[in-house]
């Protein structure tokens, strides 16, 4: 993923964003932000004729020199390639590429109302550790004002670094 994909990364996000179900973020962040944001690896397009029509991205959990190998993850999908199993190469080769980096920990939270979402992790190895009942209060959309839970998934590299 390089800042000459960000129009089409930043509809993907939006199209999820717009869907209530995908993130607490009420708009994308600007190219700058989600360039200073995330790892370089794990930055992915899946592109089909020169349209980019899904992305993943990693984000470190914390700065402190002991979580290094823990990451969390975003996986998006254009609306249009829903259903072709774009999300799921992306995730497979979003882990290969962590394990290779060294990352030993892939997490994410997600909305128990994304079932497509939670289906496609659990297929592609991801467990559930547990569900965060009323961690946010939603600020956009329909569902503004409302309390939501997520459930946190991760997948843990076969050895430990």
């Amino acid at each position: 993923m390089t800042a000459a994909d960000w129009p089409a990364v930043e509809a993907i996000y939006l199209e999820g964003i717009d869907t209530g179900h995908a993130t607490f973020e009420a708009a994308p962040p600007t190219w700058d932000r989600f360039d200073t944001s995330k790892l370089d690896v794990g930055r992915l397009v899946a592109v089909d004729d020169s349209t980019v029509l899904g992305w993943t991205a990693l984000s470190p959990v914390s700065t402190r020199p002991v979580y290094a190998g823990v990451v969390e993850h975003s996986v998006y999908v254009a609306s249009s390639a829903r259903g072709c199993r774009l999300g799921r190469k992306l995730i497979d080769r979003l882990v290969a590429d962590a394990d290779a980096a060294g990352i030993w920990t892939i997490q994410s939270s997600i909305f128990p109302e994304n079932t497509a979402s939670l289906a496609l992790h659990d297929r592609a190895g991801f467990r559930t550790i547990g569900r965060r009942e009323r961690i946010a209060l939603m600020t956009y959309g329909p569902l503004a004002g409302t309390w939501r839970d997520t459930i946190l998934i991760e997948r843990r590299a076969p050895e430990p670094r």
